[in-house]
């Protein structure tokens, strides 16, 4: 009997519920710090687009949004209380169009956040086919090298100055066999190689590279069970919290920062030595 009831309390103790996972989130009360700013969030509708938005809006910004899908874009904006205007990244032929009715709605830009993007989750590089390859590079990395191009030129024209947040991706600093980390890996060497580039002309060029984050494309909901065993928090990461730090790469209290790739995941693909 004792036996028995020993091996039930060992087994609640090793295969027992798992304690709830808590997030920790906090942010700065808002202070204005994007007071002035002029700011275009290319995926904005939804996720962790939105989530950026709104925090710059927060912060005393004007925000435009873009996406492909207008009814997203008008709801989340309406929300939100910022401009939209569609935009299919892959398109690249519309991007000086599309800059240009934006400064016009806007009253000028200095921000550009290249956070579209997409990853079709293939489970191994044997699952990888040409569509789904160039699918992704030409949404991640040929739309967000163009657009950042495009919209440098626009601010050399206008010689103002200018701020260009990539969001990148925790895969682009690791070894990876799909498409999604290997765009995220080439936009990390031009957001280091523009930033040098640029650094003279008053344009900031620098990146997030979040662990995974909760929103549809992960296929985590940011009000649902956020628990991970892989992350080193036990769970995933909050879009609030990448926006705070898209927030202060934005503002000028970052001015001294350029070429900078800052991974958003406790220290997750360190490479330590281990004692």
């Amino acid at each position: 009997m004792l036996k028995s009831r020993l091996k039930k309390v060992v087994s609640l103790l090793l295969h027992g519920k798992p304690r709830p996972i808590y997030a920790r989130i906090v942010c700065l009360e808002p202070s204005k710090k994007l007071e002035g700013k002029k700011v275009i969030v290319t995926g904005g509708g939804s996720g962790l687009g939105y989530a950026m938005a709104k925090r710059f809006v927060e912060e005393g910004a004007e925000v435009l949004i873009s996406g492909r899908n207008m009814e997203t874009l008008s709801k989340s904006a309406a929300e939100i209380g910022c401009k939209y205007l569609q935009l299919d990244v892959q398109d690249t032929s519309a991007y000086d169009a599309f800059l240009e009715k934006a400064d016009g709605m806007l009253g000028g830009i200095d921000c550009l956040v290249n956070n579209a993007g997409i990853s079709l989750h293939e489970k191994n590089i044997f699952d990888v086919t040409e569509d789904t390859f160039r699918q992704q590079v030409d949404t991640n990395l040929i739309g967000t090298f163009f657009l950042t191009q495009h919209f440098a030129k626009y601010l050399l024209k206008k010689q103002t100055g200018g701020n260009i947040l990539v969001i990148s991706s925790e895969t682009g600093i690791t070894s990876d066999i799909r498409p999604y980390g290997y765009t995220k890996a080439a936009l990390n060497s031009m957001v280091e190689g523009a930033a040098y580039m640029f650094a003279k002309h008053d344009i900031r060029i620098n990146a997030i590279a979040p662990g995974l984050t909760a929103s549809k494309m992960t296929g985590k909901d940011p009000n649902g069970d956020i628990s991970s065993k892989k992350e080193m928090l036990g769970r995933v990461y909050l879009p609030e919290e990448v926006a705070e730090i898209a927030s202060f790469l934005l503002s000028d209290a970052s001015s001294c920062l350029t070429g900078q790739i800052l991974v958003c995941n406790n220290g997750k693909t360190i490479n330590a030595r281990k004692k």
